[in-house]
């Protein structure tokens, strides 16, 4: 069960720091029980510094954590571990164990749980069961840490950039895993930076920079809140100001990847041919024009200037 209040996950003015470097920033986060609660951000942004932090790895300069109604005091914390599954970033396990002697071991720590052969069928490694770590892919390693962190049939699940590295069939079969968990009540804390990722499956994410969170609320709040159902993306052999463009028929605002700009809009029947128009008269040639839905991906733009693969 989470807290009486129903809150899964707590922190408060949560900080920790490298030397001068704040990983994490006067963190606030309150995580409910059942949801999937989405932190994003590039590399370096301090989500993985948070989330040690949650998991009891890492401590505090200050501020607190509360998990499951609890916090963690040292020694007395193993019943609250019980409860919890973690999917590190990178999980070291012996490479001379065979995947179900995995399994079996992670589930022996637990006092209750799934069978291991549930595990092994719900994550596609009953095929794989008696191959050793060491011959395994990496999309196979991966699936074989997240049984590990499933095996115990924790109440809240902390996965740590769950799909990085996976093939999109791999990737799809641990987003059905992790939606269904939600389903079942169970809370799932997912730090992630593929924003596909996070609008398939979260019900809320707060998004990270240099350790501070910059957005927070649903995905499509979030996206709405740009005022642009649509961006066209450009790229052009030349440029033209970010006041004309603003200044199109059914452009709401202009954003900027490098030097190329983002256009965002709410009526692309009008805005597409006036920015064409534009672009011709002022001789900027276009090498590329795509347009898409507008997406986390332009939220952070928006606070940061920067995509998340520039970041």
């Amino acid at each position: 069960m989470a807290g009486l209040d129903g809150v899964a996950l707590r922190c408060s003015g949560l900080w920790k720091r490298y030397g001068t470097i704040a990983a994490v920033a006067d963190l606030d986060l309150e995580i409910r029980q059942g949801e999937c609660f989405g932190l994003l951000g590039p590399n370096g942004a301090g989500k993985t510094t948070a989330v040690e932090m949650f998991e009891g790895l890492n401590t505090p300069d200050s501020g607190t954590v509360e998990v499951l109604g609890q916090r963690w005091r040292g020694d007395g914390d193993v019943r609250l571990r019980s409860r919890i599954g973690v999917a590190l970033q990178e999980t070291q396990l012996a490479d001379n164990l065979e995947v179900e002697e995995v399994v079996r071991l992670f589930r022996s720590f637990y006092p209750s749980g799934k069978t291991v052969e549930e595990v092994l069928v719900l994550l596609g490694l009953d095929g794989p069961r008696h191959t050793r770590v060491h011959q395994l892919s990496g999309g196979q390693r991966q699936r074989l840490a997240f049984a590990t962190a499933l095996v115990g049939d924790p109440e809240l699940l902390f996965l740590d950039e769950p799909t990085t590295g996976l093939d999109p069939q791999a990737r799809h079969r641990i987003w059905d895993v992790i939606a269904d968990f939600r389903d079942r009540k169970g809370t799932v804390l997912l730090t992630t930076h593929y924003m596909e990722e996070a609008e398939r499956l979260c019900d809320r994410v707060a998004i990270l920079d240099h350790g501070r969170t910059i957005a927070q609320g649903t995905p499509g709040d979030l996206i709405r809140d740009l005022g642009a159902e649509q961006v066209v993306e450009l790229t052009l052999d030349g440029d033209v100001s970010d006041d004309l463009l603003c200044g199109l028929p059914g452009v709401t605002r202009v954003a900027r990847r490098g030097d190329q700009p983002l256009v965002g809009v709410n009526r692309i029947g009008e805005a597409l041919p006036a920015l064409l128009d534009l672009l011709a008269a002022r001789a900027v040639p276009v090498r590329a024009l795509v347009t898409r839905q507008a997406s986390l991906e332009d939220v952070f733009i928006h606070h940061t200037g920067r995509g998340l693969r520039d970041a």
